[in-house]
């Protein structure tokens, strides 16, 4: 059973560490600058990839820290991703966030995680998050992919007429919802 809470994250008001500058890393960099690109990134590995370093000067809000991990970097932080190829130092991340009650995520050890990152549809300011309880990576990825192309480039010009509706509303709250739900009633 998946019982995990979804929840979309304002990034842009955190400050986001991430352990590892190698391939993992950098995948969730690109993961969270791409669906939050005012974040406030800091990065800590004692070896950076070049795409990283690339990312730094496009990112005003990324900074870069080549040195090894250690505990002084969750000072200030809000939320921590661990990537590196060393589970000694993913659980050494790990240990010290929980004693911190910092929330983190440990890429590819489900056991160790606080919370997933998702596999993430986005269509306009229509975002979906699709979780497989940390089961299959790759099984999400695909399925976004179908989602994307499925879903049809138009669909932003909708949530525009919706809100533009929503607006115009006249009455409490039920009675909008009762409005919109016959106004949607199409899209089933």
């Amino acid at each position: 059973m998946n019982a995990l809470f979804p929840i979309f994250l304002k990034a842009e008001q955190l400050h986001v560490l991430i352990v590892g500058g190698g391939y993992v890393g950098l995948e969730k960099l690109t993961a969270l600058l791409g669906n939050s690109p005012d974040t406030r990134v800091t990065l800590v590995a004692p070896d950076i990839r070049d795409e990283i370093r690339e990312m730094a000067r496009q990112y005003p809000k990324l900074q870069l820290i080549q040195e090894p991990y250690h505990t002084i970097y969750l000072s200030d932080i809000d939320l921590v991703i661990a990537g590196t190829n060393d589970k000694t130092v993913n659980r050494q991340v790990q240990a010290d966030c929980k004693l911190q009650r910092i929330l983190v995520n440990v890429a590819d050890t489900p056991d160790l995680c606080d919370f997933y990152l998702s596999s993430v549809v986005k269509k306009g300011d229509l975002k979906i998050a699709i979780s497989t309880n940390g089961k299959s990576p790759t099984f999400a990825k695909r399925f976004r992919e179908v989602l994307e192309e499925i879903l049809p480039d138009s669909l932003q010009e909708t949530l525009d007429n919706l809100t533009a509706i929503r607006n115009q509303l006249k009455g409490d709250f039920m009675q909008k919802m009762e409005k919109l739900n016959e106004i949607t009633k199409v899209l089933r």
